[in-house]
């Protein structure tokens, strides 16, 4: 079944189909090869936490989806691992996104949020992807990694080459990891000569030394990373931090054009932004598909069998307008318990940076609605990104005013 354009275009309308008649069905993945396709909630939910279903590419069968083709210095990440590697790596990097740690970057993200209103000014039009939903997040995860900043203006269109490449240059994706591999070596290099107090140094300190987590407990051996995790962590990072928040972000202040009586009510009462941003994470999320699985055995799925070894996609956009879960589910529902919902994952590879994900989505919103009483959609319509990988809009003109003066 190949559904590529119909779920790039109308993907609600398809999974609504897929539900009811075909929960699990094959498809056509995107670069051409087959995968599995399972649409409800309770088996997408299932599936998310089922050991069975490997992330390691040495499992799939020839011919089947594997996703990006990256080199091993970039493949060697957590989006490729099973434990015990998958655990391994992923406490390394987990105290760089507790929630604590997120409740500390929350007065940089406002002041960069602020900094990026000023520069739009008091009035006028505006892509607030370009000017805000994607420069914002940058910022932030290379802040955080310690990317200096005359090394970040080419990193939104390497990943929008490989996320949504472009048929008419069919070498750019192939180009853009080639630049990607270039700049992390270069970063590493920098970094060993000149560590600071970021995160990728304190990485490389772990690599280098084969010492401590940071916690002053473990052992070397333990908490060892090749060059190549290093590395592979490095990318997922900064391209998982930029490529997940920009497209909640954007969604996010779309889905509220589209429903001004919420976003009024959100402008109104700002308490209600951190339900907000789950409900608009259910409604619109950043990922329609999570990362492709592959069975260690045949595994049997709402009455389907999959054999072990070909490619299972779980489709959490599906999932989240289930109304067996969520009554209703097309409806946004500010006041809606959206616990459950699976917009950022679930199971041991739940997404790593949930919790600063949210904090900058909650923020952004709120500094926008704070500035600009005056904000609404404006020619031409928005379009979104043509990718199955990624649910986002490649741009989003507004119109937006600050409070009429009085004098």
């Amino acid at each position: 079944m190949d559904l590529q354009g119909e779920l790039i275009e109308h993907p609600h309308s398809v999974y609504d189909r897929l539900r009811d008649t075909a929960p699990v069905c094959r498809i056509t993945g995107t670069d051409g090869t087959p995968a599995w396709l399972v649409t409800r909630y309770d088996d997408v939910r299932a599936a998310l936490a089922d050991p069975r279903l490997s992330l390691d590419k040495s499992r799939a069968t020839e011919g089947g989806y594997r996703g990006l083709s990256l080199p091993p210095a970039l493949d060697a990440n957590l989006l490729n691992m099973d434990p015990p590697d998958h655990t391994r790596i992923r406490r390394l990097v987990s105290r760089a996104f507790t929630p604590r740690r997120t409740e500390q970057l929350r007065t940089p993200i406002r002041a960069t949020a602020d900094r990026l209103l000023d520069a739009l000014g008091p009035a006028g039009t505006a892509d607030l992807v370009a000017a805000y939903a994607a420069p914002l997040p940058i910022v932030v995860i290379c802040d955080l990694l310690g990317v200096p900043e005359d090394r970040r203006l080419d990193f939104r269109t390497w990943t929008d080459a490989l996320i949504a490449p472009d048929p008419s240059r069919p070498r750019a994706a192939k180009e853009a990891v080639v630049a990607m591999l270039g700049f992390f070596t270069e970063l590493m290099a920098h970094k060993r000569s000149r560590p600071g107090d970021d995160l990728l140094s304190d990485l490389i300190a772990v690599r280098d030394g084969g010492g401590s987590d940071g916690d002053g407990g473990g052992d070397s051996g333990g908490d060892r990373l090749s060059e190549d995790e290093l590395m592979s962590l490095a990318f997922l990072i900064l391209f998982a931090g930029y490529e997940n928040t920009v497209q909640l972000i954007g969604n996010a202040i779309h889905t509220l054009l589209e429903h001004p009586e919420e976003l009024a009510r959100l402008r109104k009462d700002p308490s209600g932004l951190p339900a907000a941003v789950e409900e608009l994470a259910r409604y619109e999320g950043p990922a329609p598909l999570a990362i492709r699985r592959f069975p260690t055995e045949d595994i049997t799925i709402a009455g389907v069998t999959v054999p072990a070894g070909e490619t299972v996609l779980l489709s959490l956009s599906s999932a989240n307008r289930d109304p067996a879960r969520f009554p209703r589910p097309g409806l946004l529902d500010l006041d809606r318990d959206t616990s459950g919902h699976l917009a950022l994952g679930h199971g041991i590879h739940y997404c790593l940076g949930a919790p600063l994900a949210r904090a900058e989505t909650e923020i952004a919103l709120a500094a926008l609605l704070e500035r600009y009483p005056v904000l609404e959609p404006a020619s031409p319509a928005p379009r979104w990104r043509p990718s199955l990988r990624a649910r986002g809009l490649t741009e989003l003109p507004v119109r937006y005013e600050t409070a009429r003066s009085t004098h």
